[in-house]
């Protein structure tokens, strides 16, 4: 069950999409919410002097001022009252910061922005957002800027057909059940793989006896360019979110990586991606 979330902030635009959902999902499993931002003052040959330490301690204020008027002007008068925590921290590595908080905290989901178009897209090219779900001990959630809250209707798992998947759908199972929501589970399968089908059926019934849910449904679409039939039945599906699994090795992701044609692409996909690490499930 999630009990707690971390959302972290550059006070940007781009981040307060994520907000308004990482509100939303913490009023829907009733947990305790942690808004965070991460600030570097620039090193100098004086980093331990007096004013160096005076200027951390005013801009940590500063800093935890801002955050509640940030949460204020984009959460209006709803966010007061609930289980909210504010953390600002002094590092020069916001994603070293991230991952030692969500560590410390015991956070169930970290919640961000992914700068640009898409969360697949941003997924494929690389950022603190993809840094975060390579490395992080639980589920990364990165919104689009785009995005707009909705009640998550359809949900799409992509699934490589291994067993850490069934533990992966088994906590979205868990934030459909939230929302009322239908989860898609589809495989992408191309003319080099053998017996899709077959594999297909076979992860179904070992689903079936680890992951109760009524409101799932299975899919293999065949197609060589794995990125567009992706794209394609996100599209066809109107997929409210969009769920993987990060492995370290011969993962989804992987095949994806590597086609060079992808980090040129633009996605239209306009949706959250939702990253579960194998290492906190």
């Amino acid at each position: 069950m999630m009990k707690t979330i971390l959302y972290a902030t550059d006070y940007s635009q781009n981040s307060v999409a994520a907000l308004k959902l990482a509100h939303l999902m913490t009023k829907k499993f009733d947990a305790k919410l942690f808004v965070m931002h991460v600030f570097d003052i620039p090193l100098t040959l004086s980093t331990v002097s007096i004013s160096h330490l005076k200027k951390e301690k005013r801009l940590l204020i500063e800093n935890k001022s801002k955050l509640k008027e940030f949460c204020k002007e984009h959460l209006g008068d709803t966010w007061e009252g609930g289980d909210i925590n504010f953390i600002v921290e002094e590092n020069v590595s916001v994603v070293q910061t991230i991952l030692k908080k969500a560590t410390e905290l015991e956070i169930d989901l970290i919640v961000l922005g992914a700068k640009g178009i898409s969360a697949v897209k941003q997924f494929f090219m690389g950022s603190a957002t993809t840094a975060l779900i390579k490395k992080a001990p639980c589920a990364v959630l990165a919104v689009p800027v785009m995005f707009t809250l909705e009640n998550f209707q359809s949900m799409v798992y992509a699934t490589d057909f291994e067993q850490a998947d069934i533990f992966a759908i088994n906590r979205l199972v868990e934030i459909a059940k939230k929302f009322n929501s239908k989860i898609s589970i589809v495989h992408i399968s191309t003319s080099a793989e053998y017996a899709g089908d077959q594999q297909m059926e076979w992860f179904k019934e070992m689903l079936y006896q680890k992951v109760t849910y009524d409101k799932m449904e299975f899919d293999l679409i065949f197609d060589d360019d794995i990125f567009e039939g992706l794209n394609r039945y996100l599209e066809n599906a109107h997929a409210s979110i969009f769920a993987m699994l990060e492995r370290k090795d011969n993962s989804f992701s992987q095949r994806f990586l590597q086609e060079d044609k992808v980090k040129k692409m633009v996605s239209a996909t306009t949706i959250p991606l939702i990253s579960f690490n194998i290492g906190g499930l």
